[in-house]
């Protein structure tokens, strides 16, 4: 692709950035195909190319409107696209900074910008583990549309003493997984703790940045970024931990990026780059102990594995995920499109509710024809978000091994 750009994006970081995405693509739709939002809306603009298009004209200076914020925003951000692009486009980094570029030049309604605000400040704030609390004891009483949002109450479990192991990794804190699910964090510490690996979490640690930087709030992500980093340095810097270990998806995906973020950060790029180099998904960790814990497994599990976008196409990873799930026994089954988002993508269910729920009824429709006893994905916002449309138990694939080896502990 031919490239022009305006004098105010032509050498800048972000204008060399774009324009050399820009220039590895060559227009052929391959993209169109596997694109959830172009699938459902018909729409051209709505399309990885069409993006690509509408993005090209506003760094080579057309000026940009309230449409063009629009087919940007409608995008999942799930990089399909990149999969399977023959061309190596990287989307994701584009999209990134076309949405920052047309923010900065398009101002929301009043509406639009107090309802984005307030979600990223509720999802971030320290009243949203207690409200969560209230809402889930109410629960049954709550319009369909909350509910959908508030899955039920379960006992995270006693947590074992993991100080003791010679192999040690930290987690991410997280900002509402403890609140929503506590479940999957308390699973994966009892797993690790099961294969001899101990389990922390590190004071100061926070959210991963993903909520701001996908709400309009990339300098604030930024931020939440060397924040974490400056939390995990001293125990990375010291060695004491062998990789910072990922039990979301979509968490996983944005820390993976740190280095990416902050390249042009001069106290922080080489930081990113180490911390991002331990960034480990759970199933990483587990996969060279999948022997040891079978033997300790019961038969296999009639299920379906939904591979959340940021582990198969942000991270590569969902080989080696359904690979893990097959050793440990679970009898998987195959389903239609597994490679489509289910629409939950962070935030975008309660900005776009009306094509979240379309992909997510898709999605659970052609999981159903497998007829499995439970659905088991790898990240709290496709968890949820599935659940919300199905009877049929909806978890994180370590919640189901942890219960399984409680099971066999108390036979």
């Amino acid at each position: 692709m031919q490239t022009n750009l305006a004098s105010w994006a032509r050498d800048t970081d972000l204008g060399n950035e774009a324009d050399a995405i820009l220039r590895r693509c060559v227009h052929c739709g391959f993209c169109t195909a596997t694109c959830p939002t172009y699938q459902v809306l018909g729409d051209e603009l709505d399309s990885p190319r069409g993006r690509i298009y509408l993005i090209k004209q506003v760094l080579e200076g057309a000026p940009p409107t309230q449409s063009t914020q629009l087919h940007l925003d409608r995008c999942l951000t799930c990089r399909n696209c990149e999969t399977t692009c023959p061309s190596g486009v990287e989307y994701g980094h584009l999209i990134d900074i076309g949405r920052k570029i047309v923010d900065e030049r398009v101002p929301r309604s009043w509406a639009d910008r107090t309802k984005r605000n307030l979600l990223r400040r509720a999802m971030l704030s320290p009243l949203f583990a207690p409200a969560m609390r209230v809402g889930q004891a109410m629960r049954g009483l709550l319009p369909e549309a909350l509910k959908r949002k508030v899955p039920e109450r379960r006992d995270a479990g006693v947590l074992p003493q993991v100080a003791g192991h010679a192999r040690q990794v930290l987690m991410l804190a997280g900002c509402v997984q403890p609140a929503m699910m506590p479940t999957i964090d308390a699973a994966t510490i009892r797993v690790l703790d099961a294969v001899g690996i101990g389990a922390r979490i590190a004071p100061g640690a926070g959210c991963c940045g993903a909520v701001s930087f996908h709400l309009d709030a990339q300098e604030a992500a930024l931020a939440q970024m060397r924040g974490n980093i400056d939390a995990w340095w001293p125990l990375v810097q010291d060695g004491a931990v062998e990789a910072i270990v990922m039990n979301a998806s979509g968490c996983g995906a944005m820390v993976k990026e740190y280095a990416h973020h902050l390249k042009h950060d001069p106290a922080y790029a080489q930081k990113a780059a180490d911390i991002v180099a331990l960034v480990k998904d759970v199933a990483e960790i587990v996969a060279p102990h999948a022997a040891q814990l079978r033997a300790r497994l019961p038969d296999g599990v009639r299920a379906a594995f939904h591979p959340p976008c940021t582990l198969q196409h942000w991270q590569g990873l969902r080989p080696l995920s359904e690979q893990l799930l097959v050793d440990l026994g679970f009898n998987l089954q195959p389903f239609a499109d597994p490679h489509l988002c289910c629409g939950s993508a962070g935030a975008y269910s309660v900005l776009n509710p009306e094509i979240a729920l379309e992909l997510r009824d898709r999605k659970l429709g052609a999981i159903s024809a497998g007829g499995p006893d439970v659905i088991l994905s790898a990240n709290i916002g496709c968890i949820g978000h599935l659940q919300g449309g199905t009877d049929t138990p909806v978890r994180h694939w370590v919640e189901v091994v942890d219960e399984q080896l409680r099971q066999v502990a108390a036979t």
